[in-house]
């Protein structure tokens, strides 16, 4: 792992693009402060939404969460010109699920809407469903993951939906992501604030 578990740090993980921080950093962090979020995110997380299942909790959307990772495998491959934020939670406003489930429909969700690819379509409404219902059959509360452990279990990609604002004050700057390079705060600086 990346970083020290949860039960060590009671942080989580969120990426976000350096153009944000400054805003992030006084101002914190809200589910659809980023101009990415009506552009791109926000159908594709209403249709997970339109297909969740019965037990799932109302206050459990997709479209008003923010994302964050519990933890790392490995380093991977950020994008350049982002950072790795620490963030703190409230554990009983948050939710795990299989981030895989979801990232397997975004390009077809995407496409669809483009001539050459509209046979996606088809894809969407049989295998798509099939998959977001998946996403939501193995989802679990952030407490009741604490105790299975679903995001340590292989081919589980936990993602943490946040059902919360998060203050400023309970953000930390962990990673700066500079050209393909991953760079504490402290290298980051002593490369580009001498």
């Amino acid at each position: 792992m990346l970083f020290k578990d949860y039960t060590e740090t009671g942080v989580v993980y969120h990426i976000a693009t350096i153009n944000d921080l400054n805003k992030i950093l006084q101002q914190g962090i809200k589910y659809d402060d980023k101009v990415t979020y009506k552009e791109k995110y926000y159908d594709f997380h209403q249709f997970i939404d339109d297909h969740r299942n019965h037990n799932i909790p109302i206050w459990v959307s997709r479209k008003k969460a923010i994302f964050a990772s519990m933890n790392y495998k490995s380093v991977p491959v950020f994008h350049s010109h982002s950072v790795v934020l620490a963030v703190k939670i409230i554990p009983e406003h948050c939710w795990i699920a299989n981030e895989n489930r979801g990232n397997q429909i975004y390009e077809p969700f995407i496409l669809k809407d483009v001539e050459m690819f509209k046979s996606a379509s088809k894809y969407m409404k049989k295998q798509g469903v099939a998959s977001v219902r998946e996403y939501w059959d193995t989802s679990l509360s952030f407490i009741d993951n604490l105790e299975k452990r679903f995001d340590k279990k292989d081919g589980y990609d936990a993602e943490v939906l946040i059902l919360h604002s998060i203050p400023p004050e309970n953000i930390e700057v962990k990673y700066i992501i500079s050209d393909h390079r991953v760079l504490t705060l402290s290298e980051w600086k002593e490369i580009f604030c001498q």
